[in-house]
């Protein structure tokens, strides 16, 4: 594990992922690294755990069974107990139309998953977290 400050290993992170395999190795890598994360399997359980747990920061796929990953962000960034929470969406959309819908929705970041290394994501995700204020 590397040295992570403190501050950030008490943030609550929530990964919602519904490709298992995925989820796992984000998960795993997240934790290695000394995050504190909880996993989501689709929209429905990632707003459930939003709503209960109050993380600082979701990663958030967009194609999810049931409600999808828009939806959840509109859900997240609409309710006054929540909007403050970052959400970085992980994708494999990566249009300039969805990217500029996620962004608009009020996404903190929008990563397209091909373009991007296990490594690369956890750089963005202690970024997201140094640079939150709450």
């Amino acid at each position: 594990m590397s040295d992570i400050d403190p501050k950030i290993a008490d943030k609550k992170i929530i990964l919602v992922e519904d490709d298992a395999f995925l989820r796992s190795l984000m998960l795993t890598k997240l934790q290695k690294e000394g995050f504190n994360v909880t996993e989501a399997f689709d929209g429905e359980d990632g707003l459930k755990k939003v709503t209960e747990l109050k993380p600082v920061l979701v990663l958030l796929d967009l194609i999810l069974p049931g409600i999808n990953g828009f939806d959840v962000l509109q859900q997240i960034k609409g309710n006054p107990e929540t909007n403050n929470i970052r959400v970085i969406i992980l994708s494999n959309l990566g249009s300039r139309t969805d990217v500029e819908k996620g962004l608009k929705l009020g996404a903190y970041d929008f990563m397209i998953k091909a373009h991007f290394t296990p490594e690369e994501i956890v750089e963005k995700v202690r970024n997201a977290l140094i640079t939150f204020n709450n």
